[in-house]
């Protein structure tokens, strides 16, 4: 899931789109509106620079998630403030549950542990997890050699897995770094790697 310009390659479930990007150092993405939309960032290496017409200015690092809500509109840029580092991030989109919400930020330290699975974001929020307008559940995991995660999607629900880092093996087939997932009628997932590995899982209605 990836380039939004390419309309075949947009939306699985309320799960818009996934974009991976790179950011040279001392460059930006300028300025730009979203309206609607549950965008968030998930930086893999460097240090991206938020700032928005909220008035929020953050530095969001590795090992933090940050959620935005777009609501009824948010105009926001993401820079890269180092004069060294390549700066290397998701930014997800999901749909929320309902339009027109007011526009809010929201930023959390995710404290990773080998060999399981960790909410991230969801409707219900946590301590280390961001609060999400839409019935969906967002779990990352890192997984070291000879690691074994074993999940169930509950019946009507479906799932979308994204391997960030390194190459893991999903109920037998392998998947590699950029590689994504959809899971429709297959609610019985196991996650193993001899390399050591990181993904994403999302559960959604």
């Amino acid at each position: 899931m990836g380039d939004i310009s390419t309309p075949k390659h947009i939306g699985f479930r309320a799960l818009r789109v996934i974009n991976e990007d790179w950011i040279v150092p001392g460059s930006r993405f300028p300025s730009h509106a979203h309206q609607d939309m549950e965008i968030l960032t998930y930086v893999l290496s460097g240090t991206a620079l938020h700032t928005d017409n909220l008035g929020h200015r953050s530095l969001i690092r590795s090992g933090q998630l940050q959620r935005m809500t777009a609501g009824t509109g948010i105009i926001h840029s993401e820079d890269n403030p180092s004069s060294d580092e390549k700066l290397h991030l998701l930014q997800i989109w999901i749909e929320p549950e309902e339009l027109g919400l007011l526009p809010s930020y929201e930023q959390k330290d995710i404290p990773l542990a080998p060999g399981q699975l960790q909410v991230i974001g969801s409707r219900q929020g946590g301590e280390h997890a961001d609060t999400l307008h839409q019935d969906a559940t967002l779990y990352t995991g890192r997984l070291e050699a000879g690691d074994r995660i074993e999940y169930q999607l509950k019946p009507g629900r479906y799932g979308w897995l994204q391997v960030v880092r390194g190459i893991v093996l999903l109920n037998g087939g392998k998947l590699r770094q950029g590689d994504g997932v959809a899971l429709v009628r297959e609610p019985d997932l196991t996650l193993e790697t001899d390399f050591g590995s990181e993904v994403l899982l999302f559960d959604l209605a």
